[in-house]
């Protein structure tokens, strides 16, 4: 009697992919704020209110006067968020499909004729929200795949054909598109997670000669970090046959960079997330090198290569976000400063450690400041080498200046005399 096999289930459809159209219809609703100066947001306590009867819709594009009657520019709305208005135009005219594709051109055109990254990568930035004029988008490239993350609900309402305007650009055949729980609070609308047919569960990106494996399941953020790309190229420099120690380490880029470029005698990365440590481990055989993955805790690691007396040449701070809104900042702060004393403890006279802070919420001051306090509780010597940032498909626009989030902190770790 033939035996009779289970049918396995159907899977589910695919949500449909937001398609608002780029070209508006009919005449726009217009808001007027009290003022809005060259900012590219906003805040929803600065609006008045709608001229005249007609009150826009959640994520409609709206036409912004001043008081004064006086055209300010066109902006996507959210009564919703405390961000009400994210500027996408000044220009006098309302933005179209030709205006969407056209920044969408500049913001491809960066990355590929002026940095010409696709000569050392095949894994960038391609769209940083306020930096490149599109606010509440953010779009890195990992080979054929775009991966999306929105922080607006205008943009999550646009996505669809934004997708097919940056994939004409880049010939990319697939995407998938997040909102954080946190953005999706914030801006008050429910994100779902979108992908496209027959989306790949991974992919191999190579960046300077090193490659790395992104899962997409459970990846943080987009899947991967291109704003260190720059730093991770630098690290290689100081590494020839010292001992390396890469904390907060995720998928291994400052370790495999150690190893693979830079010729570190021996390479250690730590990390909390347990499937971060998996990736590393395959990232290393990607790359047919040997480094030690540890799964722990980098305040409990490093207390104890302390009691252990253990030093390294050349040690790598770069935690995940440590202050997210306002009321972390005090908490926030106070982490970083004991993640970075441990740190400059277990750096050998004359070594290097670079310590990163991606928290937008700490001016490059404060940071300096904290690394100056940190290096006097730990009984040692600081000498600011340079002070770095993101890698230039970060650009970031005048008008929204806190862009420029990514502070790394090159430090040579002495002993005080």
């Amino acid at each position: 009697m033939a035996r009779i096999r289970p049918t396995a289930p159907a899977p589910e459809p695919l949500p449909p992919v937001p398609d608002r159209s780029l070209t508006p219809e009919g005449t726009l609703p217009t808001m007027i704020v009290g003022a809005s100066g060259y900012r590219a947001y906003v805040y929803r306590k600065m609006v008045d209110g709608p001229q005249g009867a007609a009150s826009p819709n959640l994520g409609d594009l709206v036409r912004v006067i001043d008081r004064e009657g006086q055209h300010v520019g066109f902006a996507l709305w959210n009564g919703r968020s405390r961000i009400a208005l994210r500027f996408v135009s000044r220009a006098a005219q309302p933005p179209d499909l030709a205006f969407w594709s056209a920044r969408i051109e500049r913001a491809t055109a960066l990355r590929s004729k002026l940095l010409r990254l696709d000569e050392i990568t095949n894994a960038y930035r391609v769209i940083h929200a306020e930096g490149d004029g599109l606010p509440g988008l953010v779009v890195d490239r990992y080979d054929d795949v775009l991966s999306v993350e929105i922080f607006s609900l205008g943009i999550y309402q646009r996505i669809g054909p934004i997708l097919e305007l940056c994939a004409g650009q880049l010939g990319t055949r697939h995407f998938r598109v997040g909102v954080d729980e946190r953005v999706a609070l914030q801006e008050d609308f429910a994100g779902r997670p979108l992908v496209s047919p027959g989306l790949p569960p991974r992919v191999t990106i190579h960046e300077h000669g090193v490659r790395y494996r992104i899962p997409f399941d459970g990846s943080h953020k987009t899947g991967f970090f291109c704003d260190q790309r720059d730093n991770r190229r630098e690290i290689a420099r100081y590494c020839e046959g010292r001992s390396v120690l890469d904390v907060c380490a995720y998928t291994g880029g400052f370790g495999l960079n150690a190893l693979v470029r830079g010729k570190a005698s021996d390479v250690t990365c730590v990390d909390l997330d347990e499937k971060a440590v998996v990736i590393l481990k395959e990232n290393a055989n990607a790359n047919n090198v040997r480094l030690t993955a540890v799964h722990a805790d980098a305040f409990g690691y490093m207390r104890q290569m302390g009691i252990n007396e253990r030093v390294f040449g050349v040690v790598v701070l770069d935690p995940s976000k440590l202050i997210a809104d306002r009321e972390e900042v005090a908490p926030g702060k106070r982490k970083y400063f004991d993640l970075n004393v441990l740190a400059m403890k277990l750096v050998e006279p004359g070594g290097l450690l670079l310590s990163c802070s991606c928290s937008g919420l700490l001016p490059p001051t404060e940071f300096l400041g904290l690394l100056r306090a940190a290096a006097d509780k730990a009984g040692r010597r600081a000498q600011l080498l340079a002070l770095a940032g993101a890698a230039g498909d970060h650009p970031v626009a005048l008008d929204a200046p806190e862009g420029s989030y990514l502070k790394a902190a090159w430090l040579r770790i002495d002993d005080r005399l």
